[in-house]
């Protein structure tokens, strides 16, 4: 799915999904830089990323992939 990966002051790194029409904060990474990783948005969402630069700038908009249920 198409998701935008942003920064602002108020929340940082948030996600937003525009078919759904919803954002979300970003309260788990699995990497620092997050390119190539998971992370986890407060609706309990975790989504793979896929590999891009560390320097890539924000906002940018990726697919993004879905994993089902955790736990």
């Amino acid at each position: 799915m198409k998701v935008m990966i942003r920064r602002s002051p108020e929340i940082g790194l948030s996600v937003y999904v525009p078919k759904k029409d919803l954002e979300e904060p970003v309260v788990e990474a699995e990497r620092e830089d997050l390119w190539g990783g998971w992370i986890r948005i407060a609706n309990g969402w975790v989504l793979d990323l896929p590999e891009m630069a560390a320097d890539t700038r924000l906002p940018v908009t990726v697919n993004a992939r879905k994993r089902g249920e955790e736990e």
